[in-house]
């Protein structure tokens, strides 16, 4: 196959201690639900304090957007600061720094979300650094991508291990990714970033 259709990954790098402004402009960020009450306040909803409280957390909405936990997100920002609570005044354990990268929400308090990557690391990052802009990670390598959702159909692409695309629809076993000028149908088990029954048009 030509090197022309290999869409390079450029592998994650991270690095503690690295600083990065928490709170960035929120256009385009995942907006929290504000509920307003009297005299201006917005209800939030308390952290959760024990394993317990969080896996109870999980199978349910989010307390600020209402929307599903867990789910999936993005990275907007190129760094990150991930932060072992929801707040600024907590210490920052590591740093996210692929702009792009899936990220899968666990938890939420305020403006803050709880998020893990592919390997399982995370913590607290501020929701101005996530996007609803959905993505996977390729795992992988040289995962070829065809033109319909069918192991016999024509292959467009081959995507290396930990290559970042952008994801399109999902049927029950096939999501349609692209990345690189590439585009084409992979199979579902292949990617991190999508939930195993999730369809999209």
């Amino acid at each position: 196959m030509s090197r022309s259709l290999l869409v390079i990954a450029i592998l994650l790098t991270s690095g503690a201690g690295a600083m990065a402004q928490d709170a960035q402009d929120p256009a385009n960020a995942e907006q929290p639900t504000t509920g307003s009450l009297e005299g201006g306040e917005v209800a939030t909803a308390a952290p959760p304090e024990t394993a317990a409280e969080a896996a109870e957390q999980t199978q349910k909405r989010g307390p600020v957007t209402t929307l599903p936990l867990p789910r999936f997100v993005s990275m907007k920002a190129s760094v990150g600061n991930v932060r072992r609570g929801p707040s600024l005044t907590h210490r920052i354990d590591w740093v996210f720094k692929r702009r792009g990268m899936p990220l899968e929400i666990t938890a939420e308090y305020q403006h803050w979300r709880r998020v893990r990557d592919r390997d399982g690391a995370g913590g607290w990052v501020h929701y101005a650094l996530l996007s609803g802009t959905r993505t996977v990670m390729v795992e992988e390598d040289m995962l070829r991508v065809r033109a319909r959702p069918e192991e016999s159909a024509p292959v467009m692409a081959a995507f290396e291990l930990g290559v970042v695309a952008q994801l399109g629809a999902c049927i029950a076993d096939w999501c349609e990714i692209s990345a690189g000028g590439h585009s084409g149908w992979a199979l579902k088990e292949k990617l991190w970033g999508v939930a195993p029954d999730e369809l999209r048009d």
